[in-house]
């Protein structure tokens, strides 16, 4: 059976984490691998930690939820400590006030891979939603039926939280710690560039697998994400394209 693992980063992050860990406790696919990486919390992170270790426990889940709480060297940092831990088929990173839309969310996308396939990445669509799990929008930026590293020249069209990477990818790419805030969008690329030189294919779900909290780390920090942004869509595209698919989207917000 196919084992999917989740990785929740977490730093005082009481104020939003329940919905995160309410969504995967409720999932009726039992081969969940969590892992909870946290940075040393100093809030009531842990005491909802402890609580959903015990919950799911009684509940018989099926799940493997394994926490570790030490310093680390921010967010990319304990992300990559995740990937060093998972032992699953497939890796999604859930971030605290994310969530899986629904019950049956991993069992929607684990019947969607076929027995004889074994796809580099899985990717769907996302919802915005607020603190409390509420639906706000659907995410503007939208999966092409057909995704491929150069996909993201048009900016990330597949949401960090939507992106399921074959977990021997993930772990042989690490995330790029010289990026504060945008070393996801570089990850992405690279794992997508893996599978195009081995010939593996990316699967289109065509569902949303992914509920995105309105106000994150990159939202917060706006202006450095972007100019960070585009250094990564160079140093993948090169100037003379990232500068052009800019002034495309330029144009496209006037018009």
């Amino acid at each position: 059976m196919i084992t999917i693992t989740y990785v929740t980063i977490t730093f005082n992050a009481e104020a939003v984490l329940k919905p995160t860990l309410d969504s995967v406790l409720r999932q009726d696919y039992p081969h969940i691998e969590h892992l909870i990486i946290d940075g040393a919390s100093k809030d009531g992170t842990l005491q909802l930690v402890s609580e959903y270790l015990e919950h799911s426990n009684n509940a018989d889940t099926g799940h493997k939820v394994l926490v570790t709480s030490e310093p680390d060297g921010g967010i990319y940092d304990a992300m990559n400590k995740g990937l060093r831990s998972a032992t699953g088929d497939y890796i999604c990173f859930l971030n605290a006030g994310d969530s899986l839309p629904a019950a049956d969310t991993v069992s929607m996308i684990v019947s969607k891979i076929a027995p004889h396939t074994a796809p580099a990445v899985l990717y769907g669509n996302t919802d915005i939603v607020d603190a409390e799990g509420h639906f706000l929008y659907h995410r503007r930026l939208q999966p092409p039926e057909e995704l491929n590293w150069r996909s993201f020249r048009q900016g990330m069209l597949v949401c960090h939280q939507a992106f399921y990477a074959r977990t021997d990818f993930a772990i042989a790419t690490p995330y790029n710690l010289k990026y504060r805030y945008s070393a996801d969008v570089d990850w992405c690329i690279r794992i997508m560039k893996a599978a195009a030189r081995e010939g593996i294919p990316l699967l289109n779900l065509r569902a949303t697998v992914a509920n995105y909290l309105e106000e994150g780390t990159t939202t917060r920090h706006h202006r450095a994400s972007l100019l960070e942004r585009f250094r990564i869509m160079v140093s993948h595209y090169g100037w003379f394209t990232t500068v052009m698919m800019h002034l495309w989207f330029v144009l496209r917000k006037k018009s």
